[in-house]
């Protein structure tokens, strides 16, 4: 069983930037490719970024390209969303989640940490 916590998030103004992180109590963490999602009230859930098991390959959402960074530290367990330029757009709930190599889904969901955006 894999435990995600993700913390950083906050209410900040248009412009503003801040790091999300996302801490995994799995001692496998580098055998898991990562995402970030995020869900705001009243819509579903959709995908911001991803990054493969070392950290060399990403991919974002259309949405976010530009302004958001994923990246991870396998020595400890985390990674990480750098989210700049933010706009009131941007406010939700965001989560991460683990895909287990051999798994085709994400398997393990953290609880969530809220953005709020104000312009």
């Amino acid at each position: 069983q894999v435990q995600l916590v993700e913390s950083g998030g906050g209410l900040v103004q248009a412009g503003d930037s801040l790091r999300l992180s996302c801490a995994a109590s799995a001692r496998t963490f580098s055998r898991f490719a990562m995402a970030w999602f995020r869900q705001a009230p009243g819509k579903e859930r959709e995908f911001v970024a991803r990054i493969n098991w070392s950290g060399g390959i990403t991919a974002y959402a259309d949405s976010v390209k530009g302004r958001f960074t994923v990246s991870r530290d396998n020595g400890k367990n985390t990674m990480y969303l750098q989210m700049n330029s933010l706009k009131p757009e941007d406010t939700a709930v965001y989560f991460c989640a683990a895909n287990p190599i051999n798994s085709p889904n994400y398997d393990y969901w953290g609880q969530g940490t809220q953005v709020t955006v104000s312009s």
